[in-house]
């Protein structure tokens, strides 16, 4: 998940730097929306891998 907002946050850069403001408000906001889910879920595993016991 953090490759897709890579790539998303490369494609909004390079769309900022031709001028399509609008490609690149969209892409800049995905990338921020799959940022904040990969950070959710990895704490959530983080947490969850916490709690395991090994016997």
């Amino acid at each position: 998940m953090l490759r897709w907002t890579i790539i998303f946050l490369v494609v909004a850069l390079i769309a900022a730097l031709f001028g399509f403001t609008g490609i690149a408000a969209g892409a800049a906001g995905i990338a921020k929306i799959l940022f904040f889910i990969f950070i959710v879920l990895f704490l959530i595993s983080i947490i969850a891998g916490g709690f395991r016991r090994v016997d």
